[in-house]
Parts: structure tokens; C-alpha cells; sequence
């Protein structure tokens, strides 16, 4: 099915995928193709009009924005004149197609920042490294929060343990962490290592069910050892569980509340799963015969089930209850760096994912410390830190008092602590929006419409109340404002 129709004068246009929220908004001066199918980050066949237009379609669909003109194409695709501003279009796409299922999240997850070993320790997290980072974090004045242990704290992927070696006593670990204020959760992904053949073989009894009726446990083509799906994922070749089988979730799950009840973990990092990932051009060997956004959609819910939980790879799944992080930052001003968080925010909000996280602090992509050229930018991190204060979570990685000057360091912990500040009135906004389904972080023209403010994307409302505008430009040091008519007070009262 295909939808033809006319950029309107001043017309702007959001949507499709968080990943290309920095090239939003579209207009008719736009040349831009994307096919949903290959969404990345948050996205949603929906695009959103600061006329009061949408576009909807039942399935990924492919959409052009081209000599002033949008054609889009897929199953069930509509066109819906729903109002005469970018807020109208959203609520009544979002009533009609993701309404809000109005479930309370933990406070902890927006009332102070999250830290994540990611980036200080890639890989290669150890009980000892852990402690030492909880404990720097408080010894250095920041406010306990969430505490994600990422990638390597496993022996193996799949079979999800702590490595003995690098943990010897993670009980005591997690106890401690809980003793200093931290709650915990763990990285995961629905992959496995090479090994899954000795797994299936010698582990597990569900590789090849005596009755056709049960579900396998990993993906494959059709039954059989042979025809287990193989894909190619940021870490290598690797077999899937297979999300939609019992089998698959029963058995993760069961893992799961093991580490909860033996070691007191609270909840899980869940990583991969991610729509383009399915796609059967990533299968090297017997693509499953489930659809890409199926296999998402799965993965999807199964997290839902933790009270504790993360994701930052979701299609179509607006409206829910989910912590969603943004796409790993480069340690960038420009490119997928600083500029781009608070336009991908904004399409977030747009696209039915209100509950956001700014990637780490300082970026969250490791390979870059790998390059022998990279020095890293203090401005550029202390920058971070302050965009990322007032969206409705923040998150470190890097250790401020490790990687700065005692100046930067100061100006990093003061950022923690506005978003302290402002935790009352964040988790006020986060209430509201589970019943209404609005946006908590907002672009100027979806709380000012028709202001000429669409192009805005360096400022924003945290709520209806609060403009927040961050400096995102190497060395500046004024910035021009704007300010929607009224009567406005600057933080210090003035």
C-alpha cells in the first residue's frame, strides 16, 4: 500500500527511527529515504506533522521525503488528518495506536544519576573493580543510584553466571553494593556463544524435544541440530534463543531469578535483540522463519516482567513502561556525539518512549580509547554531563574524578546534583506521563506550536514547565535563548 501526499508550507516532520532524530526535522527541502526495516535505537512506523498530520502503517514501512513531497509504502499505511499542530497529531496517534498502559516505574531510576562499568572497565569487570567504583562514587559525593555491571561479568554467554575467577564471592559483592545505597543490575542479550553446540549437546535437554508440539530452544530454520540459526552480532557469530518459545523464555527466565534470589541482584541491562540485527540478511546460516519485528517485539516483553530493566533496541512498542537508553555515543561534539541527544530525545518522546536515558557520560562507545590518536576532550565530557542533568535520567560510566581536572570534576558533580535538585519534579512529570502518554522531554514546537520554533534542537522543555538549554558547541561560553512569550525565572531565582 502506498501514500502519496504534498509537504504542506512550513510543514516539519518527525518520526520513524531515534537513530536519525539529528537529520529531524524533515521538510520539503528534505531528500531523505529510510526503511524502517532497518531501524535502529527506538523506532515506530509513525511520523508525526507540526501541521497535525500523521502517517501510520500496520507494519515497517519505507518512507521518502523528496521534492516536496512524502511517499510512503507498507502494509496498512493511512494518512490522518488529526489536528492543526505537532501535539494534536501525537495524541491522537497515540490514543489510536499506542495508548499509555499507566504503570508506575521505580523512582530510583530518576531521582539520582545511574552508573555503568562500561567504560571503565570494558570487558573486563571484576569483583574488586566494582566495589572500588561504588565506593569512589560515594567517597567523591555523588548520590547512590542504579548501578549496571555491563559485558564480562559472565564466564559465557547464554549460560548467565558470575565468572568465578574475577567474582569469587558475588553475593557479598551485591550486599555490599545494596549496604552502600547502589541497586544492582546485570548486562544481558538472548545470544549464545560459540559453544551452543556442547551446550545443546551436554547441557541442555530442550535441543531436540521428543514432540514436535514443544518449541526449541534456540532459533533455527526447521527442527533438528543442524539447522540452529546462526547470526552475526557486535560480538561475532552467535545462535539466539528463540524468544517466542516457552522453552526459551522459561529457561532464560529461570536463570535470571536465580541470580536475583542467590545473589540479591535487582534487574538487568537487556542489550541486542534489536530489530536490524534479525534481519535475514544477518543470519550467516538457516533463518528462522519469524519476522525481524517479531523477534524484537519478544524480547521486548520478556524484560518487561523485571521491575529493574533497560533497553535501548525497540520497535513498535510505544506506550509501554520501559526504560529506553539512547544509542552509544561517540566521544563526539558532532558526529552521533553531544549534538545528538537532545534531537534523539525529542523523537523518543514523539515515537511513544518518554522514559529516556542520555548514553553514558562522555560516550558510550569503548573502541574509541582503542585509537592511538584519542585524548579525551574534558570540555566535551563536563558538557555531557550538564545535557544529560535535566532529561529525565543520566548516566555515568567514565569516573569523573579519574578522567578530569578537580575544576572539570567539580563541574560534573554539580550537574549530578542539579538533576538531584529536580528529582521531585521529575518523578512528577514521569507520573503524569504514564496517564496522559505526553512526551516528558518536549521539543519547543510540541509545547509552543506554530511559534516557528521547529528547527529548535539545542533546547528543550523538561515537562511544561521547565526550559532547559544546554551549551553543545566546543568552547562556547554564551548562548542565545529562546524564550516563548510569558513570565520566566532563571534557576537562581532572577
Amino acid at each position: 500500500m502506498k501514500v502519496t501526499t504534498k509537504i504542506l508550507e512550513n510543514e516539519f516532520w518527525w518520526g520513524g527511527s531515534v537513530a536519525n532524530g539529528h537529520k529531524q526535522p524533515y521538510s520539503a527541502e528534505s531528500d531523505f529515504t529510510f526503511d524502517l526495516h532497518d531501524g535502529q535505537n527506538q523506532s515506530a512506523p509513525l511520523y508525526l506533522s507540526s501541521k497535525g498530520r500523521y502517517i501510520w502503517a500496520e507494519s515497517p514501512m519505507t518512507i521518502t521525503f523528496l521534492g516536496g513531497e512524502i511517499t510512503a509504502e507498507g502494509e496498512g499505511v493511512v494518512l490522518v488528518e488529526a489536528g492543526s499542530c505537532l501535539k494534536e497529531a501525537y495524541l491522537a496517534a497515540m490514543k489510536a495506536h499506542f495508548p499509555f498502559e499507566n504503570k508506575k516505574l521505580p523512582e530510583k531510576f530518576f531521582r539520582t544519576a545511574q552508573y555503568n562499568t562500561w567504560m571503565e572497565m570494558p570487558y573486563e569487570p571484576s569483583q574488586e573493580k566494582v566495589l572500588a567504583y561504588a565506593h569512589s562514587i560515594v567517597d567523591n559525593g555523588y548520590e547512590p543510584g542504579i548501578l549496571i555491571i555491563d559485558e564480562g561479568w559472565c564466564s559465557r554467554y547464554g549460560v548467565w553466571e558470575f565468572d568465578g575467577g574475577r567474582f569469587p564471592d558475588p553475593k557479598a559483592m551485591v550486599e555490599e553494593l545494596h549496604s552502600l545505597g547502589f541497586t544492582v543490575m546485570l548486562w544481558i542479550v538472548p545470544y549464545f556463544c560459540s559453544y551452543y553446540r556442547d551446550y545443546l549437546k551436554h547441557v541442555s535437554p530442550y535441543w531436540c524435544p521428543p514432540n514436535e508440539e514443544y518449541a526449541p530452544l534456540f532459533l533455527r530454520k526447521e527442527s533438528g541440530i543442524r539447522n540452529v540459526s546462526l547470526l552475526l552480532w557486535f560480538d561475532g557469530i552467535t545462535a539466539a534463543l528463540d524468544m517466542t518459545s516457552k522453552y526459551a523464555t522459561d529457561y532464560l527466565h529461570g536463570q535470571l531469578h536465580s541470580l536475583m534470589e542467590r545473589y540479591g541482584v535487582d534487574g538487568f541491562k537487556l542489550d541486542g535483540g534489536n530489530i536490524d540485527a534479525y534481519a535475514s540478511k544477518c543470519f550467516i546460516a538457516n533463518p528462522p522463519p519469524q519476522s525481524a519485528e517479531e523477534l524484537n517485539r519478544a524480547w521486548n516483553e520478556f524484560g518487561e516482567a523485571y521491575e529493574y530493566h533497560e533497553y535501548k533496541d525497540t520497535y513498535n512498542r510505544g506506550g509501554k513502561a520501559v526504560i529506553q537508553r539512547i544509542q552509544d555515543r561517540m566521544h563526539s561534539w558532532e558526529n552521533n556525539g553531544l549534538a545528538t541527544l537532545v534531537p534523539h530525545a525529542i523523537v523518543q518522546g514523539l515515537l511513544g518512549y518518554p522514559y529516556t536515558c542520555p548514553d553514558m557520560i562522555g560516550g558510550g562507545n569503548w573502541i574509541i580509547e582503542l585509537q592511538p590518536d584519542f585524548v579525551l576532550d574534558e570540555e566535551l565530557f563536563v558538557r555531557m554531563a550538564q545535557c544529560s542533568a535535566l532529561f529525565p535520567m543520566m548516566q555515568f560510566s567514565w569516573a569523573p574524578w579519574r578522567k578530569l581536572s578537580a575544576e572539570n570534576q567539580k563541574l560534573c558533580l554539580e550537574a549530578a546534583k542539579l538533576h538531584v535538585k529536580f528529582a521531585d519534579y521529575i518523578v512528577h512529570c514521569v507520573n503524569e506521563t504514564r496517564v496522559s502518554g505526553e512526551p516528558i522531554l518536549r521539543s519547543m514546537e510540541y509545547e509552543y506550536p506554530n511559534c516557528g520554533y521547529e528547527k529548535i534542537v539545542d533546547q528543550f522543555m523538561l515537562g511544561d514547565r521547565i526550559l532547559v538549554c544546554p551549551c553543545i558547541v566546543k568552547g562556547q561560553t554564551e548562548k542565545r535563548v529562546v524564550l516563548p512569550k510569558g513570565r520566566w525565572r532563571y534557576v537562581d531565582g532572577t
